[in-house]
C-alpha cells in the first residue's frame, strides 16, 4: 500500500480543515513547495495535492504553487480542486501533473467524467467522492468544495463508475473524519472493498498512525492519503511514509 502525503493548497498556502469546514483552518508555514520537498526527503514516492479555493469556486487559483510542487520533486504528483473542463484537465497536465483527481464533476456529470476516462485512460484520471453519512448511516458525496450535497447515494454513483476501466483509482473520504486524528472509517471501506474489488482504492481522512496504515492495508486499499498526521509530526514522517 502506498502512503501519499497530501498538500492541501488555500490562497498559496499549505493549509489544513477540520471536516471540510473553510472556516476551520490552520495554516502551516512551509511553503508548498518546501513541503513537497520535505515529503520527497522522508521517502514519499507520490504526491497528492488539492486546490482548495478552486474545490469551492470552480477556478484554478494555485496553479502556480502547483506547478512549484511538480518542478520540485521527481515522483508522481495526483492533484484536483476546481477541475470542471477539458481545459482544466489540460493545464493541470501540462504543468507535468501524472493524474488528475475529478471531484464535483464526478459527483454532478458522471457521464462527462467517463468520457474524459475513455479519452485520457484510467490511468490518468482519479475520481475523488468525499462523503458524508446521514443518522440512517446512508452516505452521500459532496460536491463544491463540501459545500453542497450530491443527489446519488455514495453507492449508486460507484455503480455507474464500477465498469468504466479495470483498475479506475476511486479516493473516498468521510468528511466527519477529515482533519480530526480519530482515525478513518474502516467500516465503510471495507464494504467498498467487498461491493466493487475493481476500484483501485485510495483511503483518507482521519489517518493517525501506522496501526491506522496497517488496517487499511489489510482492508486491501491501494493507498492512503495523509496530511495532519504529517505535517503535525514531521518527526514521524519518514517511519509512516514507509507504513
Amino acid at each position: 500500500m502506498n502512503v501519499i502525503p497530501a498538500i492541501d493548497l488555500r490562497g498559496g498556502h499549505v493549509v489544513r480543515l477540520r471536516q471540510g469546514d473553510y472556516a476551520a483552518e490552520t495554516i502551516y508555514p512551509a511553503s508548498p513547495a518546501e513541503t513537497a520537498f520535505a515529503y520527497a526527503a522522508a521517502g514519499a514516492s507520490a504526491l497528492h495535492v488539492v486546490d482548495l479555493d478552486a474545490a469551492r469556486a470552480g477556478a484554478f487559483a494555485n496553479l502556480p504553487a502547483i506547478e512549484a510542487i511538480v518542478q520540485s520533486v521527481r515522483m508522481p504528483v495526483q492533484a484536483g480542486g476546481g477541475v470542471r473542463s477539458d481545459a482544466d484537465l489540460e493545464a493541470l497536465f501540462r504543468i507535468g501533473v501524472a493524474r488528475c483527481v475529478v471531484g464535483s464533476m464526478a459527483v454532478r456529470h458522471p457521464e462527462v467524467v467517463l468520457e474524459w476516462i475513455a479519452r485520457h485512460g484510467a490511468a490518468r484520471i482519479c475520481i475523488a467522492l468525499d462523503v458524508r453519512g446521514d443518522s440512517d448511516g446512508v452516505f452521500r458525496p459532496a460536491a463544491a468544495g463540501w459545500t453542497e450535497a450530491g443527489a446519488a447515494t455514495l453507492f449508486e454513483l460507484l455503480a455507474t463508475y464500477s465498469d468504466a476501466a479495470p483498475g479506475l483509482t476511486l479516493l473516498c473520504t468521510d468528511i466527519a473524519c477529515d482533519g480530526m486524528l480519530s482515525g478513518p472509517n474502516l467500516a465503510l471501506y471495507a464494504r467498498i472493498r467487498a461491493m466493487y474489488p475493481q476500484f483501485a482504492l485510495l483511503a483518507s481522512g482521519g489517518i493517525r498512525d501506522a496501526e491506522d496504515l496497517r488496517a487499511l492495508r489489510a482492508l486491501g486499499c491501494s493507498g492512503a492519503i495523509v496530511g495532519r498526521a504529517l505535517l503535525d509530526s514531521p518527526a514521524a514522517m519518514p517511519a509512516l511514509i514507509a507504513c
